[in-house]
């Protein structure tokens, strides 16, 4: 649409109050409302927005090493450049439309650190390579009968679930909270994020949702504006959503598993489907899944990116989580899961490492660059894996990190994930990381004081 449509549009629908926004690095969506006019000023040339957001963490706490920006620069504007094709009208907010932004400098280039330029400039990659890849991501998370204010006040103990008890795939826990899971169907309809699945998972008040595949891009924003509309739906009705790797040793944790494939778009054919081959899949496939899993030790870190990711697949804990670099077709046991067999345009994989914590742009950059790395070198997967990738021999698959601190030494050393994302965006992520662990470090834990506040 251009900008006359969008007038069109606005004085049809009635908006009157549109919001800006983007998301940082550890996919948290920052924005404001602004006027119509101002919208209409920035629409052609942008609008400063303060570089701040690139330098803090998801407490709004400043990096102490932050090179991006910092107090040596005065924590100036960067160039907002809003992305029209983002429109989307708010359905849960009264005449209120939103679009994306995307960040660059001040003398116009794009800001390599934004997780949205860096799946931009992936997607670019692949698309020299002849590529056009699509994906879509699926959400395991946990909804509870709390508000902000209650979380707070509960000290994050003790909480209501929306419903008791292990029960998934239940009709009747969804059937009963029918009056949400609707809204967020209708809604996230109309907010231009189509919804394939929705179901309760086991674990109370625990839900998985399937999104719609499209082209990387669009994917990645369905995926973060999906956890951001549900949290506001949700708390509209006195209800929050957790999308925390880990939120309990007795439960599984929530992943945020990425489906993957590759087309010709001129053929409008599957790259990833071989009808010639014995299990219908190419060689274009095959190498993609190689560089996936060659690679999965070393950026663990950005589809496992905080300290808490790693509860999530922790060796032993046998909890639908992948603990090693393997895989299989139709295994939900390994790292990747193939899928084929049933038809061209279904053959796909699926990256189970990415929790739903993870910051969809940076993880699905990271897997598609991984992927295109292993096409480029045509390196071979091995055999497929059909047992239990959980109870395998010792040396058998190189196992994940088994800590935030252990995957950041590891994406350090990878001269891969330099070539592929840019010095200068893992340079910055590796600093936001190791903030994070430093301040873990700082932290007290239940844990310890139930262990040793009386007995020591």
């Amino acid at each position: 649409m251009d900008i006359e449509d969008i007038k069109n549009l606005f004085t049809e629908r009635k908006i009157n109050k549109v919001k800006v926004s983007g998301f940082d690095i550890d996919g948290i969506l920052r924005g404001k409302y602004i006027s119509l006019d101002k919208f209409f000023s920035a629409a052609e040339g942008g609008f400063g927005f303060c570089d701040v957001v690139f330098g803090w963490d998801s407490s709004d706490v400043l990096y102490d090493k932050s090179v991006i920006t910092g107090w040596h620069t005065g924590y100036p504007d960067a160039l907002a450049k809003i992305d029209l094709s983002t429109l989307r009208i708010v359905p849960w907010e009264p005449n209120t439309a939103l679009f994306l932004v995307d960040f660059h400098k001040t003398d116009g280039s794009p800001l390599e650190v934004s997780p949205r330029q860096l799946l931009r400039n992936v997607i670019k990659k692949a698309n020299e390579m002849g590529f056009q890849p699509f994906m879509s991501s699926e959400y395991e998370y946990f909804l509870f009968r709390e508000t902000p204010h209650s979380l707070h006040e509960k000290g994050f103990k003790n909480l209501t679930p929306l419903a008791p008890g292990m029960f998934g795939y239940s009709i009747l826990r969804a059937s009963t909270a029918s009056e949400l899971i609707h809204k967020v169907i209708d809604g996230m309809r109309e907010y231009d994020v189509e919804l394939e699945g929705f179901h309760t998972e086991t674990g109370p008040g625990a839900y998985e949702t399937a999104i719609k595949y499209d082209n990387a891009l669009r994917a990645a924003d369905k995926s973060a504006l999906f956890k951001t509309g549900v949290k506001e739906i949700a708390a509209r009705m006195e209800i929050v959503a957790t999308f925390m790797a880990k939120i309990s040793p007795n439960l599984s944790g929530c992943g945020g598993h990425l489906h993957q494939s590759l087309w010709d778009m001129e053929e409008k054919t599957n790259l990833f489907y071989d009808e010639a081959d014995e299990r219908k899949m190419s060689k274009i496939m095959k190498h993609y899944i190689a560089g996936q899993v060659e690679t999965m030790p070393e950026f663990a870190v950005f589809s496992c990116p905080t300290v808490n990711s790693y509860k999530r697949i922790a060796p032993g804990t046998l909890a639908w989580a992948p603990t090693n670099a393997s895989w299989g077709i139709e295994n939900r046991t390994t790292g990747v899961r193939a899928i084929v067999g049933q038809s061209p345009k279904s053959t796909r994989i699926e990256y189970r490492l990415t929790g739903a914590d993870a910051n969809p742009y940076i993880a699905m950059a990271a897997s598609l660059a991984a992927g295109l790395y292993g096409i480029e070198n045509e390196i071979n997967p091995g055999e497929p894996f059909n047992q239990n990738a959980y109870v395998t021999s010792a040396g058998k698959f190189r196992p994940m990190p088994r800590s935030l601190e252990e995957a950041i030494e590891l994406l350090k050393q990878s001269n891969i994930a330099r070539k592929y994302l840019g010095d200068e965006f893992v340079a910055h992520f590796i600093i936001t990381r190791e903030w994070e662990v430093r301040q873990f470090r700082k932290a007290v834990t239940d844990w310890e004081l139930q262990r040793y506040f009386e007995i020591i």
